[in-house]
């Protein structure tokens, strides 16, 4: 169970940095609106891992962002795509499209039956599209 629960965070680690492109595609956000909204679709993550893939999303021109006043404690700094970030969220959006794709036809062209319970072969197919 221990190496099925590594699997899955690598498997997340992966798609970080689509995920926050996602998010940010439709509004500026704050570092926890950002880590709240992938919480709410099962997308654990932490500031630990998060402050690191947006510092790295903004030195490479896909992020911006500004400073805003709290009235709940210090100024927030809010998080938006740049133009450059807005391209490379289609960019992702096409690769990962066709990542499902490809996983998808082999999955079809495997037989799991034997291997995996029925309701943990629906669970993937949730989790992919």
């Amino acid at each position: 169970m221990n190496n099925e629960n590594s699997n899955k965070a690598q498997m997340r680690k992966g798609i970080l940095d689509y995920c926050i492109l996602l998010v940010l595609s439709k509004h500026d956000a704050y570092a926890s609106d950002i880590i709240n909204t992938l919480k709410e679709v099962d997308m654990l993550v932490v500031e630990g891992t998060l402050y690191p893939l947006l510092t790295r999303q903004k030195n490479a021109g896909l992020l911006n962002y500004r400073w805003e006043e709290s009235s709940q404690g210090p100024p927030r700094k809010y998080y938006a795509l740049t133009q450059e970030g807005r391209q490379a969220l289609c960019d992702l959006d096409t690769s990962w499209n066709e990542l499902l794709a490809s996983i998808e036809t082999l999955r079809k062209s495997m037989d799991l039956s034997d291997d995996c319970p029925p309701e943990e072969n629906e669970k993937v197919v949730e989790t992919l599209s």
